[in-house]
């Protein structure tokens, strides 16, 4: 059976509309992703897990698929367009982990992100 967490419309409306709407700012991104992936979510990870995850939000909650904010909404309305949304489908949401999603080592993505070159790793002694 498959795990499952309830996470703010906001949060996940963060990922489907490219829009940072979470009220918890990148935390509830950071969550979110980290949960659906299985592993901490390091920033330059961001794209590729929200790239992953979009469509599998959008399989499990068809309607995510035609819920987008307005173009050119300031602040105001834009908080005004998530409180509607919420009011109509609710303010949490049912998230199930990806499952093809593959774990992936930070420091190789890194490296892969901005060049092995500019990443530096320093030994930590364990103490």
């Amino acid at each position: 059976m498959d795990q499952t967490r309830s996470f703010p419309l906001a949060d996940v409306l963060s990922v489907t509309t490219d829009r940072l709407l979470s009220r918890r700012h990148m935390a509830g991104l950071y969550d979110l992703l980290g949960f659906m992936t299985g592993q901490d979510v390091y920033t330059h990870q961001l794209g590729t897990a929200a790239d992953a995850a979009a469509p599998a939000l959008m399989t499990q909650h068809p309607f995510l698929a035609d819920l987008l904010p307005p173009d050119g909404s300031d602040p105001a309305d834009l908080m005004a367009w998530l409180v509607n949304a919420e009011r109509e489908h609710g303010e949490n949401l049912a998230v199930t982990p990806l499952k093809d999603w593959k774990q992936r080592d930070p420091i190789e993505g890194a490296c892969d992100a901005v060049g092995a070159e500019k990443v530096f790793v320093v030994p930590m002694d364990p103490r």
